[in-house]
């Protein structure tokens, strides 16, 4: 028996209605993005490793496809260090950053940048989990103020609310410092913060024992559990409460981020999580996620990385990024009815091909979407419901004579 013909392990096909229906999230996301002045930008796929691995993006620098340099002499042995300089990307942060301090004399002082775009991971592939994936990022370059935080925030809420997942959705918003200052004030020197914050960030999946467990057995603090104690303190807090901005503790920014998107999107359920890390090695301050009340796990991430630019540029550039996970959200999104229907026009190849290219074009003038379908000798129920499926809203037979836009069947449901 011959083997199958299938993609790579952890890539897929994607399949005409699915692509379509890819498409059109996409471009709802990236038309809210514009709407609201961010810039369209493309970066390449491949970056050179030295820049992939600049200790800045986590576990992701353990998952890159390298690529071989040219002119390797085929038959001379090579030590597997020498043998790469390149490598695909595994996020779109990284060669955005280099993007700016390639073209910086060129950009605005104050950049808000749209990319979307294929990224790639060779991590152990699992259901919903690929190795090949699309990214869809919104940064700002060059804000050292909130005000980036709150436009990234209230552009991205708006983006889940035209994909009609608002009332599906919550923003859950943090602080790197405050995490920091928790972590001094239990002692925890700096060499072993980095570990703390791993460890913490898996509170909501193994619990408290688990995760004290892991810190003594890290040595991370004395007394793990009354950091644990100072962290569900923290969890108490109201950021609109005008008594929580006089209190000791140091919320940063997070109160008037917070007061803003109240303000600006009365209706998103936005939520304190001072046990939220994120994985990435490089944020400096606010960051955030959005959980989706269908699935346990976030569908959309960010926060303020304002050291990365520096290691290009030699010099720090405030910055702030959001990405929706593309992936996470094409079967959630409850997308609107499209603008315009499809149809599908029968035709027997070669038979009346100019007539039914015209009508084609009739109902394109028309205002309607039209392909030529060829059908079955014997045309079932079954066929319909397969159109239907395929995105089809008529159905128009040009194999008669007397085809006309008039003659349109509508599918039922």
């Amino acid at each position: 028996m011959a083997n199958s013909v299938v993609p790579a392990r952890g890539m897929r096909d994607i399949l005409p209605a699915d692509k379509t229906r890819r498409d059109r999230v996409l471009q709802i996301i990236k038309d809210t993005y514009r709407d609201s002045g961010f810039e369209e930008i493309e970066t390449p796929a491949i970056e050179p490793l030295s820049r992939l691995l600049s200790n800045q993006g986590g576990d992701n620098e353990k998952m890159i496809f390298e690529i071989l340099k040219r002119g390797l002499a085929p038959d001379e042995p090579v030590e597997p260090k020498g043998a790469t300089d390149l490598g695909l990307r595994y996020d779109l942060t990284v060669p955005l950053t280099r993007f700016y301090a390639s073209n910086i004399n060129q950009l605005p002082r104050v950049f808000r940048s749209l990319q979307t775009g294929p990224v790639w991971r060779a991590e152990r592939p699992q259901k919903g989990r690929y190795r090949q994936f699309t990214q869809c990022d919104i940064d700002i370059l060059g804000d050292e103020t909130c005000s980036a935080e709150i436009d990234l925030l209230a552009t991205t809420l708006k983006a889940f609310d035209r994909l009609g997942m608002s009332d599906q959705i919550t923003l859950l918003i943090n602080d790197r410092r405050i995490l920091t200052d928790v972590l001094e004030k239990n002692a925890v020197g700096e060499e072993k913060q980095q570990a703390a914050l791993i460890i913490l960030d898996k509170l909501d999946k193994i619990g408290a024992d688990a995760v004290i467990q892991e810190l003594q057995a890290h040595e991370v603090c004395a007394d793990p559990r009354q950091l644990l104690e100072d962290m569900k303190v923290l969890q108490k807090v109201d950021l609109l409460d005008s008594d929580t901005q006089a209190a000791d503790t140091d919320f940063y920014d997070l109160p008037q981020i917070v007061t803003a998107l109240k303000q600006l999107r009365p209706w998103a359920n936005v939520q304190f999580t001072p046990t939220m890390v994120r994985g990435m090695g490089y944020y400096t301050g606010p960051i955030f996620e959005v959980s989706h009340n269908q699935t346990n796990y976030s569908v959309a991430g960010g926060g303020r990385y304002d050291k990365v630019v520096g290691k290009w540029l030699g010099k720090d550039v405030p910055a702030c990024g959001f990405s929706i996970g593309f992936e996470r959200i094409i079967d959630l999104a409850n997308l609107p009815q499209s603008a315009a229907d499809k149809v599908a026009v029968g035709y027997k190849p070669g038979v009346r091909v100019v007539e039914v290219l015209q009508l084609r074009e009739e109902l394109i003038d028309a205002g309607y979407i039209a392909s030529l379908v060829q059908p079955p000798r014997r045309i079932a129920a079954a066929f319909f419901d397969q159109l239907q499926e395929q995105g089809y809203s008529y159905w128009l037979d040009g194999r008669q004579e007397d085809a006309a836009i008039s003659s349109l069947r509508r599918l039922e449901k």
